[in-house]
Parts: C-alpha cells; structure tokens; sequence
C-alpha cells in the first residue's frame, strides 16, 4: 500500500490541488499530471538544466524536486511566459537571433534568463556566459544566446536610464 500526500500549489497562477506519491518528481507532475511538457528532462541529474522552472520565483530544477516538497508553493513553467501567437520579450529575443534549433533546452534556458534580468547586472558577455551555464545546449554553441541575451540586458539598462 502506497502512501500518497495530497498537495495545493499555484502553477503558472491557477491552483491546483492533487494527490501525488511522496517519490513522484516534479517534472513527472508537471508533464504528466498537468499536460505542461514544456518543462522538459533531459539528464534527470540537474545538471542539463532543461527541466528549469521556477519555485516561488526562483529557478529550481523540477527533475530534483519531489511535487509533495512543493505543497504551498508557487510554480512557474515556459508555458507562463508567452504564447505562439504571443511570444513575450525573451522569446522573441531567442527568435530574433535564433537562439535556439533543436529546441530541447530553449525552455530551461528561458526560465533561467528572465531569473538573469531580474537579479543579474550582466554588464559582460563573460558574466552572460557565466549565468547560462547551468544549462546545456548541444546544437547552438551558445553565442546566439548570448546574443539575445545582452540585446535584453541591454534593452533593461536603457529602460532603467
């Protein structure tokens, strides 16, 4: 017989209320449980980063996360960002300087910028490089991130002035 924990969270500000099993991670919850596959798993280690959401505004990675650890808490997936037909500034900013091609980290990756522009001065190219890497991208060679990256840093500085 299996133990299950009951849980109310806020993701991408809807609440939710579940039963989960204590082991269940975060990412299964999100993916399987709420349809939310933008959250993607990638090394299942924390260490891809393609799993980043963020946890009571912090990035967290959902791989490492128990969903019963995140009773209370509130959620944001890449799915809160922006739609296809309304991609917010981060996105189109990874569009523009197309940033992305597989696609498979481009979640992560975005989850960790918009926490970047909030809390970082990115005044370098090398503390943009810094920032980003705890996510990993196999296709980009990241200098199209970083692109878009300090093309946003730089819109921040400019609407800060």
């Amino acid at each position: 017989m299996s133990t299950r924990i009951d849980i109310t969270l806020t993701v991408n500000g809807e609440e939710i209320v579940e039963t989960v099993e204590p082991r269940m991670l975060l990412s299964d919850f999100l993916r399987d449980r709420l349809g939310l596959t933008g959250t993607h798993v990638g090394c299942e280690h924390g260490v891809c980063g393609a799993c980043t959401v963020r946890l009571n505004g912090v990035t967290a990675r959902a791989c490492l996360t128990f969903a019963a650890q995140v009773d209370g808490a509130r959620i944001e997936t890449v799915e809160h960002l922006g739609t296809v037909a309304s991609l917010n500034r981060i996105q189109q900013a990874f569009r523009k300087h197309h940033a992305l091609q597989c696609g498979f980290c481009t979640p992560g990756f975005l989850m960790t910028v918009q926490e970047m522009l909030e809390t970082l001065p990115l005044e370098t190219d090398e503390e943009i490089r810094d920032a980003l890497s705890g996510n990993i991208c196999r296709c980009t060679g990241y200098e199209h991130i970083v692109r878009a990256v300090r093309e946003l840093a730089d819109e921040r500085e400019g609407a800060a002035a």
